[in-house]
C-alpha cells in the first residue's frame, strides 16, 4: 500500500509568506454546497504547494468538482511574474444544449473573472482554458441520452489575501455547475470542511 504523502507545510524551512498563504486558504468562506478539504499538492512544480479540492452537491447529488493548488517559489518565476502562482480545475455536468454554443468557451472564463472581481481578488498574468465535452449514447446505451461536461483549467498569479481567491474559485464551481448567485449583501454559511455529513 502506498504512503500518503501529506502536502510540505509545516517543515520548519517552510517560508513564512507560504504558511501565511496556506492559512489564508484554510480560513476562505465557501458556499455550504461545497464540500472542502485538502489533498496532497504536486511536489515537482514549485519548492512548495497546498491544495485543496472540493464538490458541489445540491439535494444529495454531486454537481460539479474542482480543486486549486497554491504554488510558492521564494526565488520568482518570470512566467508567474511573482512568487506565488494559483491554478485551479473546474468541472460541472451542463444541458447537453449549452455545448453547441459558440460563446460558451468566453463565457466560462468570465465566470473566473469575475468571481476574482467581485471577491475583490486582484491578480497577474492569467491562462487558461475552457473545455467542452458532449457525449451521445447508441445502441443498448441510447436510452442514457445526451450528456455534457464544461471542463475550466486557470492559473494566475494571485495579489493579497489568498482567502479571495480561494473564495473565488469556490464561487466558480458554483456557477459552472449552475447555481444562482448568492444575493448581494447575504453572506454565505461555512462550507462542511472535512466531514461528509449533510447539514
Amino acid at each position: 500500500m502506498a504512503a500518503r504523502q501529506e502536502p510540505r507545510v509545516e517543515a520548519p524551512t517552510t517560508p513564512e509568506a507560504f504558511r501565511v498563504a496556506v492559512d489564508q486558504m484554510r480560513t476562505a468562506r465557501l458556499r455550504p454546497e461545497i464540500f472542502c478539504e485538502e489533498m496532497p499538492a504536486p511536489q515537482r512544480i514549485a519548492p512548495y504547494a497546498s491544495a485543496l479540492s472540493a464538490d458541489v452537491t445540491v439535494d444529495g447529488d454531486d454537481v460539479g468538482t474542482g480543486r486549486i493548488v497554491l504554488l510558492h517559489d521564494p526565488a520568482g518565476n518570470d512566467a508567474w511574474e511573482g512568487t506565488f502562482r494559483c491554478v485551479a480545475y473546474a468541472r460541472a455536468e451542463i444541458d447537453p444544449e449549452m455545448a453547441n454554443d459558440p460563446l460558451l468557451g468566453e463565457v466560462g472564463w468570465s465566470w473566473l473573472t469575475e468571481a476574482l472581481t467581485a471577491h475583490g481578488a486582484e491578480y497577474a498574468a492569467s491562462s487558461g482554458t475552457v473545455t467542452k465535452v458532449a457525449s451521445e449514447s447508441f445502441g443498448s446505451m441510447s436510452e442514457e441520452g445526451a450528456t455534457a461536461q464544461l471542463e475550466i483549467r486557470a492559473s494566475w498569479t494571485p495579489v493579497g489575501d489568498i482567502s479571495d481567491h480561494v473564495e473565488a474559485w469556490g464561487e466558480l464551481l458554483c456557477t459552472a455547475a449552475g447555481l444562482p448567485p448568492v444575493p448581494e449583501g447575504v453572506a454565505p454559511l461555512p462550507s462542511r470542511r472535512g466531514q461528509r455529513g449533510r447539514p
